[in-house]
């Protein structure tokens, strides 16, 4: 079976470079276009089932894949940032130095995403099930859709392939990334892809931090 696992596409926010988090924020002009590419590379693709999270800006990105034919999944929604929320990275970074580099260095389990946030344990405790969900749902042939955020993203690949938390930001997650993971099980899940954006992102592009 396969699982193609895709971030939402940009927002304001994100070009902003401004902590979204649970916020409800929308795609941008430039994110509607990402997408709008995502879903014709994928028209060829039969999805049996498709999962998003319900914040708009995952939901427009799948259907832009998918149409109208998903589910929505309050384990998929984006880790809340708290108090961050709303705020640029550039001033978090001066409002709250230690907490903000722990956060961006190596987070692990514990250390919450913001002031009154959530962890990526938190979010891998309810995102993870998901995924087990869609996998049981799936046959030997066919192809599911989640489609999410930058930390859940992250945080089901760190799984997939056994990486600490800790090592979350070893790799990108650019608006409207596609990630495959393919397998007979969700234990037997290997990477295949891993943030495909060859439909939104120049080859050497993305390269400011954008995990917001």
């Amino acid at each position: 079976m396969n699982v193609l696992l895709v971030r939402h596409g940009e927002t304001p926010w994100n070009r902003e470079g401004r902590y979204q988090g649970r916020t409800d924020v929308t795609l941008s002009d430039e994110g509607r276009a990402q997408v709008q590419r995502l879903g014709q590379r994928l028209g060829g693709v039969t999805i049996a089932h498709a999962i998003a999270s319900p914040l708009a800006r995952a939901k427009a990105t799948a259907q832009a894949i998918v149409g109208d034919k998903l589910q929505l999944d309050d384990g998929l929604l984006e880790i809340s940032h708290g108090a961050w929320e709303g705020q640029l990275a550039s001033e978090v970074e001066r409002s709250h130095v230690e907490m903000f580099g722990v956060w961006r260095t190596a987070p692990g389990r514990d250390a919450p995403a913001g002031p009154g946030a959530e962890t990526l344990g938190d979010v891998d405790v309810r995102a993870w099930p998901v995924l087990a969900r869609l996998c049981e749902k799936l046959g030997p042939d066919d192809t599911g859709l989640i489609v999410a955020h930058d930390a859940v993203n992250r945080v089901l690949i760190c799984r997939v392939l056994g990486l600490p938390l800790e090592r979350v930001w070893t790799f990108r997650q650019a608006p409207a990334a596609l990630n495959v993971l393919a397998g007979d099980s969700l234990e037997a899940l290997q990477v295949v892809r891993l943030n495909d954006s060859e439909h939104s992102t120049p080859l050497l592009g993305g390269t400011a931090h954008r995990a917001l």
